[in-house]
């Protein structure tokens, strides 16, 4: 009987130590021993690297926010707190499943278990992080007029839904399931309830251009192609209501609104308005002296603005008369009325008393025979 003799010499120590070094050059975590070893070490390692990265957050980040006047980066920095803490362990318990070489089922469920808790709680923070922003835009609609107090919930809620339909997505593909039915029903059931308020979505989208475009504001006096006049009192997202000069409300689907012409007084770089005072004087009258009575009648009237100043414009040759026009600013839309009335006054009186005849249509009417033949 023959035995076989292995006739490799034993490696020694410097053989050893290259080989060692050899593994750890290809794994650096292979010089702990067992994977058990190595993953109680990663997971110590991850809770040392997550205090690490709060306090990057929490101090570094809180000194470079401190520098800004508003309070919502310091919030957000602190809604970063849970998310960046909680992913890097979760990412620390990963790598130790994987170093505990667990089965490829059980190692398939921690990673999505993993996934989707670190989904949670960024779907979370994204939440938080939209209403702070969407809140401090509503409290300062000078910078982003779209968001205001009342379109705050619907832009608050778009933002929540947006961010829960990504979330839930993030989760189904961590979990591996085929979203391809959830998409396809997601679909049907949005044609279905689009069909069902097809006017309500309308008013809805026109009502959010209208916010977009800023044809008008609140304030501003507008007219209509139907002959409404009135102040917008309110732009909602289903409808726009007018205050007309009666106090009378009248409430007009966005989606009339968005395609009707408007015209804007207030609009334009300044909200004065002009008013016009049409008169006209008999042939023969001495129009320097019409003009000076009339700009007389602007004078010490409260609300006509003196820059620019008022004028008179001679226009036409009419049937009866000279036909003219006293031009004049006043500071908003809504004073027309009383302005016309107290310049209309004056102008009656201040020519009467001067003596120049305000013309008006006269009718000679001849009698050729009377009935029953009488002279």
């Amino acid at each position: 009987m023959t035995i076989a003799q292995d006739d490799t010499p034993e490696a020694g120590p410097g053989q050893r130590i290259a080989d060692a070094f050899a593994d750890f050059q290809d794994d650096p975590l292979s010089i702990l021993g067992t994977g058990v070893v190595q993953a109680i070490v990663i997971v110590f390692a991850s809770f040392v690297i997550a205090k690490a990265a709060d306090w990057l957050v929490t101090r570094i980040l809180r000194r470079w926010t401190a520098r800004t006047e508003t309070l919502i980066d310091d919030q957000l920095v602190g809604y970063l707190h849970s998310p960046v803490v909680n992913s890097v362990i979760f990412l620390g318990l990963w790598t130790a499943a994987v170093r505990l070489e667990l089965q490829p089922d059980v190692l398939k469920f921690t990673g999505a278990a993993l996934a989707t808790i670190a989904t949670l709680l960024w779907a979370i923070f994204l939440v938080r992080a939209s209403t702070l922003v969407l809140s401090a835009a509503a409290r300062t609609p000078d910078r982003m007029r779209i968001v205001e107090d009342r379109t705050f919930p619907l832009f608050d809620n778009l933002a929540k839904v947006l961010i829960v339909v990504f979330a839930i997505y993030a989760v189904i593909q961590a979990w591996g399931w085929d979203a391809t039915g959830w998409i396809a029903s997601a679909g049907i059931i949005g044609i279905a309830v689009g069909f069902a308020a097809q006017d309500s979505l309308s008013n809805l989208f026109a009502g959010v251009l209208i916010l977009l475009d800023a044809p008008y504001r609140v304030g501003d006096y507008i007219n209509l192609e139907s002959g409404e006049r009135g102040m917008v009192v309110n732009i909602g997202l289903r409808s726009t209501r007018l205050r007309t000069r009666d106090d009378i409300e009248i409430t007009i689907p966005n989606a009339v609104m968005g395609g009707a012409r408007i015209v804007n007084e207030t609009g334009g770089h300044t909200p004065k308005h002009r008013v016009r005072v049409k008169v006209s004087v008999a042939y023969g009258s001495d129009l320097a002296r019409v003009e000076e009575i009339l700009l007389s009648c602007t004078e010490d009237a409260e609300e006509i603005c003196e820059r620019p100043e008022p004028r008179v414009r001679f226009r036409t040759f009419g049937d009866s008369g000279l036909n003219i026009e006293l031009l004049c600013w006043i500071p908003q839309p809504e004073a027309r009325g009383r302005v016309l009335s107290v310049l209309n006054t004056r102008t009656h009186d201040r020519l009467l008393a001067a003596g120049i005849e305000i013309p008006f249509p006269k009718r000679d009417l001849y009698v050729k025979e009377m009935p029953g033949g009488g002279s």
